[in-house]
């Protein structure tokens, strides 16, 4: 059991409630109410592996640098509950569980999953590349909706996405914002940012910027679509969610962004599911 809570504690797994319910949003608007329940939980499945995998990645790549930064002590690798072994093979289950329940859904899903995976597999390094490396988090988690979609609805869409767009700027400004707090650490160790690039407080005007266009995208999917109001509302939600956060934070003093700070976003990919969900059952 305490193997087990190490493998939790490396992979976050509470951290899915920031892709998971995005991708049960835009199956749910897909499918234009309830998607069949054999599919969501395929898509459950599948998100779940290569979200895992992803975060084990993650913490594998990042050893080094975590094992230098008293904040984060606390992971399993650090503390060396898990071994580097250990994580890989984790790493190689995970991936297969993917791909097992992708194979489950329409036959579009397993010929676009190289490309769905390629965003969560190159994203661990390219915090040595470029300041970039939150989008790439963004483009990654963005998968999830878009597997969400295309997994009911069988095709690609405009609205999907935009919708996908909208996720993306949501979660790759709030990494940004985390990651404002690393600043120097990160120039130190010669890694990369937003911070690092325009400093912590260009960063923070940036990501205000990007989270209202990504409001914007979900408003705009909205429209296209005609969805009910309550959608809007959960949408609403969200944007007062992301005004809050903002509003707590300041170039150089991080002191609100705490675990809870950090779970407070998922009251935007939440909400906005809740919302939706519910948008289908009131005429």
């Amino acid at each position: 059991m305490g193997k087990l809570r190490a493998h939790a504690n490396n992979i976050a797994i509470h951290h899915m409630v920031f892709a998971l319910p995005f991708a049960y949003t835009s199956a749910f608007i897909a499918a234009g109410g309830l998607p069949p329940l054999w599919d969501l939980f395929w898509i459950t499945v599948a998100i779940a592996g290569a979200r895992s995998s992803a975060m084990a990645l993650d913490n594998l790549a990042d050893l080094k640098y975590d094992r230098l930064q008293p904040r984060l002590s606390y992971r399993a690798m650090v503390r060396g509950e898990i071994t580097p072994r250990e994580a890989k093979l984790l790493i190689i289950l995970c991936i297969a569980v993917f791909v097992m329940a992708v194979l489950q859904l329409k036959p579009i899903c397993i010929r676009l999953l190289p490309i769905a995976a390629v965003p969560f597999l190159i994203y661990p390094y390219m915090k040595r590349v470029t300041f970039l490396c939150h989008g790439v988090l963004g483009l990654a988690i963005a998968m999830a909706p878009a597997g969400g979609w295309v997994a009911i609805s069988g095709e690609i869409s405009w609205p999907m996405v935009v919708f996908c767009a909208g996720v993306g700027l949501w979660i790759g400004s709030f990494d940004a914002v985390y990651g404002c707090q690393d600043e120097a650490f990160d120039k130190a160790h010669g890694l990369h940012s937003l911070a690092t690039r325009f400093t912590a407080a260009g960063a923070l005007l940036l990501t205000r910027c990007l989270h209202a266009l990504s409001i914007l995208c979900f408003v705009l999917v909205g429209i296209l679509l005609e969805l009910h109001a309550l959608y809007f509302f959960g949408v609403g939600i969200a944007a007062l969610t992301l005004v809050y956060q903002h509003s707590i934070v300041h170039a150089g003093d991080y002191r609100q962004v705490t675990q809870a700070y950090f779970m407070r976003n998922g009251i935007v990919s939440v909400g906005i599911f809740l919302f939706t969900w519910m948008s289908f059952y009131i005429y």
